[in-house]
């Protein structure tokens, strides 16, 4: 596997995973770092973007998604996103820091383009949380921080 086509095959994945896709990034990441052969900082970048501007893909989706709420092909019962909107407005955009987490996350990135969060703090804290966990799993899989130039 040549280098571009690693780098490129982890931002699609990545990317992938972020949305409502059945993909997961952290395996190819984890073969990446561990056979030594590619960036750590490089890799850290690309799974980072990739996973970010997934998740924006479903802020997009989830603010497009909202103007068909009240038809009967919505795959989401009016009851449910009222429920969930509640759970969002409740612990606010501060939630958003959980959007690393499989599935829920998901689900979480499209509710905040539903309910209409800024984009700015949107991808703020989306980055944060994508980045950290990235940066946990490099740590585990190399061993230190320090490996990873932190």
């Amino acid at each position: 596997m040549t280098s571009l086509s690693a780098y490129m095959s982890l931002f699609l994945v990545a990317f992938g995973a972020a949305t409502v896709l059945p993909f997961q990034s952290e395996p190819l990441l984890v073969g990446l770092l561990a056979s030594g052969k590619f960036s750590t900082l490089w890799l850290l970048i690309v799974a980072s973007t990739g996973n970010v501007l997934g998740s924006f893909s479903n802020w997009v989706l989830g603010g497009f998604i909202d103007r068909f709420h009240d038809r009967p092909w919505f795959p989401v019962k009016e009851s449910s996103l009222e429920k969930a909107g509640g759970w969002y407005r409740r612990y606010g955009r501060w939630s958003l820091l959980l959007s690393w987490m499989p599935i829920f996350g998901d689900a979480l990135t499209v509710l905040a383009g539903v309910l209409r969060e800024p984009w700015w703090s949107f991808l703020l804290l989306v980055t944060i949380a994508k980045v950290g966990r990235y940066l946990v799993l490099a740590a585990a899989t190399l061993g230190t921080l320090s490996a990873i130039g932190i």
